[in-house]
């Protein structure tokens, strides 16, 4: 089958929505979204704005993301006692290219994992350093 790239916000809709289907029943990384996420239809929405917003910059978007990832993060590692890793983090980035990989090739495809892989690093730090302070 020749995949297509991600072109809409359909797609990446579609791409979020997979992709959190396997981590809400991958036994590690599961029990951190489905004790916090209560609307999973909003938080599928919310997530396809910010990932629309992010791979799709330059475009005149109907919905712009609004919000602030990493103090999210941080308030999730504070709930369950510091006790994201480097592990989850790991498995987070293997679940979102593998579900890119099975939906999807092409530019934007790669361009969503270099994103992703700069995120995961990005927040791991900070919620480190955030421990730091508190």
């Amino acid at each position: 089958m020749n995949k297509s790239d991600i072109n809409t916000r359909e797609d990446i809709f579609l791409l979020v929505s997979a992709f959190y289907k396997k981590v809400r029943a991958e036994k590690t990384l599961g029990p951190f979204f489905n004790e916090t996420i209560t609307d999973w239809d909003a938080h599928l929405e919310h997530l396809t704005t910010f990932w629309e917003t992010s791979l799709f910059m330059t475009r005149k978007l109907e919905k712009k993301y609004k919000g602030n990832p990493l103090e999210a993060h941080i308030k999730v590692d504070k709930k369950f006692n510091h006790s994201i890793d480097n592990l989850h983090f790991g498995i987070w980035l293997n679940l979102w290219y593998q579900t890119l990989d099975e939906l999807f090739s092409g530019e934007v495809t790669e361009n969503a994992k270099r994103r992703a892989r700069k995120m995961g690093t990005f927040m791991y730090m900070n919620i480190f350093e955030a421990r730091q302070k508190s």
